[in-house]
C-alpha cells in the first residue's frame, strides 16, 4: 500500500511538472512601451519604438519571476519630429550621456486571480528608483501578455531641466504603460 501511495504522489508531480508552463520569449513585434503626460493641461502621448526584454514568468511559481527591460531612449515617438529631437537633448531624456532608461525586477508578488505586483529598479538619466508596477498577465494559447502601467514623477529623474524643471508647462507625472507578449518555451 505504501509503494502505491509513493507511486502515485510520483505520478501526480510528473503530471503537474508536464503541464507548468513558463513564459521566456519575448515577442517584440507585438509588445508595446508607451507614455502619457499633460502639457499645457492636454494630454501627450508618445512610445518607445525600440526595447529589450528578458523575462522567466511561471504562473504556478510567480516568486521565481524575473524581468529586465532596456529602453533605448533615441527611439522615442512623440508624434512629431521635433518633439523627438527635442526630448532627446541633455535638457530632457539627454540620450547621448543616457542612451537607455532600464527596469529590472527584484521580486513578484501575486495578488490573486492574474493580477501581480512586480517590485524592481528603474533607472533613467543615471537615477535609479525603486518602485513597483501593478501589472496583469492573460494567458493566450501558448504564449503571455503582461499589461501595467506606473505613474513616476519627471523630477524624480531629471527629465527636464532649466527652464522646464518647473510643471507649470509640463506636468510630473509621467504614465507609462507596456504590453509585454511573450511564448512559452
Amino acid at each position: 500500500m505504501k509503494r502505491l501511495v509513493i507511486a502515485l504522489f510520483a505520478t501526480l508531480g510528473l503530471t503537474t511538472a508536464a503541464h507548468a508552463v513558463e513564459y521566456t520569449q519575448v515577442q517584440a513585434d507585438k509588445s508595446r512601451i508607451a507614455f502619457g503626460y499633460q502639457q499645457m493641461g492636454v494630454s501627450m502621448d508618445g512610445s518607445f519604438r525600440k526595447f529589450t526584454s528578458q523575462l522567466r514568468f511561471d504562473p504556478a511559481a510567480p516568486t521565481t519571476a524575473m524581468s529586465t527591460i532596456e529602453v533605448d531612449l533615441a527611439s522615442v515617438d512623440t508624434g512629431s519630429s521635433e518633439g523627438d529631437t527635442e526630448v532627446a537633448t541633455k535638457t530632457w531624456f539627454n540620450t547621448k550621456a543616457f542612451p537607455t532608461a532600464r527596469f529590472e525586477s527584484t521580486s513578484v508578488k501575486a495578488l490573486g486571480g492574474n493580477k501581480y505586483e512586480v517590485a524592481g529598479r528603474l533607472t533613467i538619466k543615471g537615477t535609479t528608483k525603486n518602485v513597483v508596477v501593478p501589472a496583469t498577465f492573460t494567458a493566450q494559447g501558448n504564449a503571455g501578455v503582461f499589461d501595467g502601467s506606473l505613474t513616476i514623477k519627471r523630477g524624480d529623474f531629471s527629465i527636464g531641466e532649466g527652464a522646464w524643471k518647473a510643471f507649470d508647462i509640463v506636468a510630473n507625472d509621467v504614465v507609462i504603460k507596456f504590453r509585454i507578449a511573450a511564448a512559452a518555451k
